[in-house]
């Protein structure tokens, strides 16, 4: 194990009471620290107040749209991130989704893998110091380089990755599918890095079922990971889930959610057996994984305790 990371913002807590989880973080072995945007804080803030908090860890955003923000505002804030650091971050880059894009944003949801094309045609210079064909130029060159992951699940995002960035980042994975995803890496560059967030539960089966039926039916629905989970020929099982789910009824979708594929992607047990599980998707081919562990706010410290690298 090379790499071992840690989601943030880490659930129930406000940001300023997440400054001791992230120095323990750092003591106990974690190596990186990636950020989610969805419905919490944005993904930068959280890792500005972790490079003042921490030494040596990577910090990453994962991920960032690139529908939300234009690609000069993208610069300016993974230029300022890498100053504030020393140069220990990487901007994770991504379409994010159409229910967050469109539904949440009121921005048109179109030609995805086009618009992360154009925005690395923009950052790829910018950030090296130089100037965009639009006439763009960072006030200061960045003192470091800043290396870019891009969100990808399937396909020609895979390719483009391995044509443009530093490393891949996958979520909602189940190891089953992991040699699909690996098997599109090939010819990648050395170093190329395939990172992947993982959703830790402790507990057994009785005991975590019904918040990862939950979860797996509201993720699973949305279409860019419906069409995921069909690109890894998952359609028929999860085709009853996605049709309650249209339907509006939000009950009979958790009910219809695939126990096969949900024990297949999530981490539960006990820390030993999570560990184990983990280490096995290492084995497959994820060279940094980011564990989001879905406890109350008192259990964090002993989870992330319990979970970092042996």
């Amino acid at each position: 194990m090379d790499r071992w990371g840690l989601t943030l913002p880490l659930p129930g807590l406000t940001l300023p009471d997440h400054e001791e989880h992230v120095r323990r973080a750092e003591a106990a072995g974690y190596t990186d620290l990636w950020s989610g945007e969805t419905a919490g804080p944005d993904g930068f803030t959280p890792l500005a107040l972790s490079a003042a908090w921490s030494e040596r860890l990577r910090l990453g955003t994962g991920i960032v749209g690139v529908f939300q923000r234009g690609p000069a505002l993208l610069a300016q804030q993974a230029a300022a991130l890498s100053d504030a650091s020393e140069g220990r971050f990487m901007l994770g880059l991504g379409s994010s989704s159409d229910r967050i894009v469109e539904g949440w944003n009121g921005i048109p949801f179109e030609r995805p893998l086009s618009r992360v094309r154009e925005t690395l045609d923009f950052l790829d210079p910018v950030l090296g110091g130089e100037r965009s064909a639009t006439g763009f130029k960072l006030e200061t060159a960045p003192r470091f380089e800043v290396p870019i992951v891009l969100a990808a699940l399937r396909g020609k995002m895979l390719e483009l990755a391995v044509e443009r960035a530093a490393g891949a980042f996958t979520n909602f994975l189940p190891l089953a599918g992991l040699p699909k995803v690996t098997a599109q890496l090939e010819g990648a560059p050395a170093g190329f890095e395939l990172l992947c967030r993982f959703f830790c539960i402790p507990g057994e089966r009785e005991q975590v079922e019904p918040l990862a039926r939950f979860m797996f039916s509201s993720y699973i629905t949305v279409p860019v990971y419906a069409d995921f989970y069909r690109w890894l020929g998952y359609g028929e099982q999860i085709a009853p889930m996605v049709e309650a789910w249209e339907a509006g009824d939000r009950q009979a979708a958790a009910a219809a959610a695939p126990w096969e594929l949900i024990e297949d992607m999530f981490v539960f047990g006990t820390p030993e057996q999570m560990k184990q599980r983990l280490d096995e998707f290492v084995a497959g081919g994820i060279t940094l994984p980011i564990l989001t562990p879905i406890v109350t706010p008192d259990k964090l410290g002993e989870t992330i305790a319990a979970l970092a690298p042996s």
